[in-house]
């Protein structure tokens, strides 16, 4: 059984829950050497034991949990695409499009920041 079908279960909008596991299906095809875990009760990827992203849900929207500094240097892109973000969360509204880009963008420099962390979040 995959880790992330309780928490796709849980997920009562069949929209929603068709999203939310489109997007970690595509991570997980995207990048098939990352950990799939469930901590905090959310879906999340980790490389040798650091955090990569992690994802939570919403009535609203899929919120994209990258850490603060990835938004930080991702900021003009989650601009580009139009989602409303703060300093630790990015919220995708369910009814417009994903952007993988950024998705992909935010992952590849998790993966190059944190290729030496030794921890699960940054310092």
């Amino acid at each position: 059984m995959d880790i992330f079908s309780g928490f796709l279960a849980g997920i009562d909008d069949s929209f929603h829950r068709e999203r939310t596991e489109e997007v970690l299906t595509w991570i997980t095809n995207k990048y098939p050497n990352l950990e799939r875990e469930i901590k905090w009760k959310q879906p999340m990827f980790t490389d040798h034991g650091t955090f990569i992203i992690g994802f939570s849900v919403s009535k609203k929207h899929l919120a994209v949990a990258p850490e603060s500094v990835t938004i930080t240097h991702v900021e003009s892109d989650i601009v580009k695409a139009g989602y409303d973000y703060t300093k630790e969360l990015i919220r995708i509204p369910w009814k417009e499009p994903v952007d993988y880009s950024l998705l992909e963008k935010m992952i590849e420099f998790n993966l190059m920041d944190k290729a030496t962390c030794s921890t699960f979040w940054r310092k």
